[in-house]
């Protein structure tokens, strides 16, 4: 029994650590792991070498909804879906994947990273609750990050249709129709 208990342990240790080095809030961690708080927090410091950031996570599901932001949770999502399908994982594991996998694709792309991981993680407990869907576009057939109950008859992505203060930001914006959806 004792050496169940650690090598259960050890392995929410690991998870632990791999969630922290990707970015995850401690509310995600608390959630997804058995460790205690003080642990974590031990853990996230000699990590991160500096103290969890403070504050509750946002709870809405219309941050993913603007054309940029949408693209970046449509990206994982497809990729999430990849993942699941292909490597027959699920749950977190299939989440941390498709987050790394995301990753790949931004940096590959040289793209800035808008969506972290714990947004990605809430993204997935979004779909879960049935509170968000993908919706196919009409122009370009991919799917797309939308309200649950919104019509989505005669949807155009925010890639087929940019807005026109798109773009506008600090960094200069790049192709992102270049990166699978």
């Amino acid at each position: 029994m004792r050496m169940k208990s650690l090598v259960q342990d050890a392995e929410e240790t690991r998870l632990a650590i791999e969630m922290i080095e990707l970015g995850a809030r401690m509310q995600m961690l608390e959630s997804e792991t058995g460790l205690s708080r003080e642990r974590l927090l031990k853990l996230y410091k000699e990590i991160r070498g500096e103290s969890p950031p403070k504050g509750m996570l946002p709870f809405s599901t219309d941050w993913f909804i603007p054309w940029q932001q949408n693209v970046h949770a449509s990206l994982f999502m497809s990729l999430r879906g990849f993942v699941t399908r292909n490597a027959r994982l699920d749950g977190l594991a299939a989440t941390l994947q498709a987050y790394r996998m995301y990753r790949e694709q931004l940096e590959r792309n040289d793209l800035e990273e808008v969506l972290s991981l714990t947004r990605a993680w809430t993204l997935v407990r979004f779909f879960d609750a049935k509170m968000l869907q993908q919706t196919c576009c009409t122009k370009c057939s991919g799917h797309f990050v939308a309200h649950a109950f919104d019509p989505s008859h005669g949807y155009v992505c925010g890639l087929c249709h940019v807005p026109a203060r798109a773009g506008k930001g600090k960094r200069p914006m790049r192709d992102v129709s270049a990166v699978a959806v």
